[in-house]
Order: structure tokens, then sequence, then C-alpha cells
């Protein structure tokens, strides 16, 4: 019954113009960075800029959005004999898939023909995790709060914090630490935020870590081996996993 709901709310999804607009904003932008840049390498950290910017940022309005404009629908299949985990697992892999489909036509085309390489590949996958992992915390945030109003807020929040507090809060820590032994602490410091994760993953792909200094360095020898990599793939896991486990948990205690 999930995939019937998942089917259902990507139709719908697609048949409006915001899913259809941000895979066109993507692929003109995608198009033009790639032209602008003069070679693939400089096209791709120009389009990593701009999808680590955009896509936590729409994935999270948008689903918070659709969260409170499907709420009727919503309470109608909780009234059926259904499990409320399957209706809202069904929500959010619906919303997950059409978003994912977007980026796939508006960044993944452009990477396949001007990037077709594992940095390109490196890219496209943590753009589409980093999808998941926001859609996730946008359903939670609108199954805590019943006003539309706060639960964009929350998205909002969210976004600021992930996506520009953080890096403040980090070189904050780190300045105060600077006389301790930084690799344990840099390495947890980047686990707790999936956008500068996901960022580090293509920049080490990139082999651009010596721009990056001592900090570059140290997370070369932390990252760019076998362990680093399915370190940091299980951290972005535990990243899609938590927000939305906890969203069921609520979600299956809450009165509708």
């Amino acid at each position: 019954m999930m995939w019937r709901i998942v089917k259902y709310v990507c139709r719908d999804l697609f048949r409006g113009k915001i899913v259809l607009g941000y895979a066109a904003f993507l692929l003109l932008a995608s198009f033009g960075l790639f032209n602008l840049g003069g070679e693939p390498t400089k096209g791709l950290i120009g389009l990593l800029s701009l999808l680590l910017f955009v896509v936590p940022l729409v994935s999270l309005v948008f689903a918070t959005a659709h969260f409170y404009n499907s709420y009727e629908f919503i309470e109608l299949l909780a009234a059926q004999p259904l499990r409320r985990n399957t209706i809202l697992l069904g929500q959010i892999v619906g919303v997950s898939l059409a978003l994912s489909a977007a980026l796939l036509v508006g960044a993944g085309l452009p990477i396949v023909l001007y990037a077709a390489n594992l940095t390109g590949l490196t890219l496209l996958v943590v753009a589409l995790v980093l999808t998941f992992v926001f859609t996730a915390f946008a359903f939670l945030g609108a199954v805590i709060a019943r006003d539309k109003a706060r639960g964009i807020g929350f998205a909002l929040l969210v976004w600021f914090y992930f996506a520009l507090l953080h890096n403040g809060l980090t070189l904050y820590v780190l300045f105060l630490l600077e006389d301790y032994p930084l690799e344990g602490i840099s390495l947890t410091l980047l686990a707790l935020n999936p956008i500068d994760l996901a960022r580090l993953l293509v920049l080490l792909q990139l082999d651009v870590s010596a721009l990056m200094g001592y900090t570059g360095a140290m997370m070369q020898n932390l990252l760019g081996t076998a362990t680093g990599i399915a370190f940091a793939t299980g951290v972005l896991a535990l990243w899609i996993a938590a927000p939305l486990a906890t969203a069921l948990w609520i979600f299956r205690r809450k009165d509708l």
C-alpha cells in the first residue's frame, strides 16, 4: 500500500509546476555554470556550491508546504485501516523521489554531458542524499508543528543552521581548542553537518585538498581512504534515518 501512496504523490507532484520549475532552474543554471566555467572542474565546483545551497532549501520548504497542503488527504488515509507509518513514509518517499527526479534531470543531464566521471557522479549522489535528508527534516518539523507558519519557520531555521551557522560555530570551536589535537574534533564537527560532509566528499574527489591547507590535508588523510568514505556514507545514512524515525514515531502517536 505504501508504494501506491508513493505513486499517487509523485503523479500529483509532477502535474504541478513547482517540481518542473525546479528541474528547469537546475538545468539552466547547470548548463550556464559549465559553459561559463570553461572547463569541467570549474563547472563542477560552481555546481557544487549551487546544489549545496539550493537542494536543502528547496527540499525543506517544498516538503513542508506539501505536508500541510496534503493534510486533509493524510487525515482521510488515517481514517482507513492503514498503519500511520505507511501513510507518512509513503508521503516522504513520494516527495523525495519527485525532487530527486527533478534533480537528476536538472543537474544530472549536464553532468553526464560535461563531467561524466567519478567526481560528477559523487556530486550527483551526495545531492540526492541531501534531498532525502532534508525532506525527512521537513516532515519532522511539519509533524511536530500544527501551524503551517511554524513548520515553515522550522524548515528555514534548519537550513540556516546547517548552511550558514554551523560553519561559523565550527571555526569558533576549533579556534578555542587550537592547543589540542584537532583530528577527532574536526571529524566530529564535520559529521554533525550533512552539508559540510557532502561538500568535503566532492572536494576530495576533485583533489583540491592542497588548496585547503592543513585542514584539507588532515581531511584527506581521514576521509580519503576507503574506510573514511565508508564512514562518511554511514554518517549520511544516519542523517536520513534519524529524522525519519523520529517523524514516524511522533506521527504514530500524534492526535490528528
